[in-house]
């Protein structure tokens, strides 16, 4: 959504991302999440709601999130998230 969002986008990043797999909210997903971003908090760290709900469904599924956000970089070392920095 934020690549979409972004009013310089071209149309073949929508094309692109059209075309990118659906990751499917598994049992459990909101619960999973939730410990999650409090593991983070607890730690003292930056662990916005959203970004824990993306990060989640990434590490549900074992797939990589590519991003820019240096946010997503505490994910990796505390939870398992693969990151593919853009």
């Amino acid at each position: 959504m934020e690549a979409l969002s972004d009013p310089k986008a071209v149309s073949s990043i929508r094309a692109f991302l059209e075309d990118m797999p659906m990751l499917e909210i598994t049992g459990n997903y909101w619960i999973r999440a939730a410990a999650t971003r409090q593991l983070l908090l607890g730690h003292g760290l930056k662990a916005k709601l959203g970004d824990a709900l993306v990060a989640q469904s990434c590490i549900d599924h074992d797939a990589v999130l590519i991003t820019r956000d240096r946010d997503f970089r505490h994910f990796t070392k505390y939870c398992g998230l693969k990151l593919y920095d853009a």
